[in-house]
């Protein structure tokens, strides 16, 4: 039996420029200004200190994409692990899942809920 392959699907409100910018042998892990739970099977981070996230948003949850990105910055693993990994995964083309990581890593650290280890 063949397993299902998983769908990939992301959405980011990242600047289509900012994906130059990161390096993807960098490592990150979540900030410690955050809290995260699943709850029924979702992914909910709550900052714990202002300045997280957006003045407008206080609670943020995740798709299953960017959660299972998210799961992956344990500060073990860099950005070309995690889209290696991802690509294996949902068995969708590198680039698109590269550029979808590093496009969500953006938008993480612009919101400061990822540090650089």
């Amino acid at each position: 039996m063949q397993a299902a392959v998983r769908q990939w699907c992301i959405l980011t409100s990242m600047e289509p420029d900012r994906a130059d910018l990161l390096d993807t042998t960098n490592i990150y892990l979540p900030s410690e200004d955050i809290v995260s739970r699943e709850i029924e099977g979702e992914l909910i981070l709550i900052p714990i200190v202002a300045g997280i996230g957006d003045v407008d948003d206080d609670i943020f949850s995740f798709n299953d994409v960017a959660r299972d990105i998210w799961r992956r910055f344990d500060g073990n693993r860099s950005l070309d692990d995690i889209i290696q990994e991802l690509a294996e995964e949902y068995a969708a083309p590198v680039d698109r899942i590269k550029a979808d990581v590093i496009g969500w890593t953006s938008e993480l650290l612009r919101r400061k809920m990822l540090v650089q280890r």
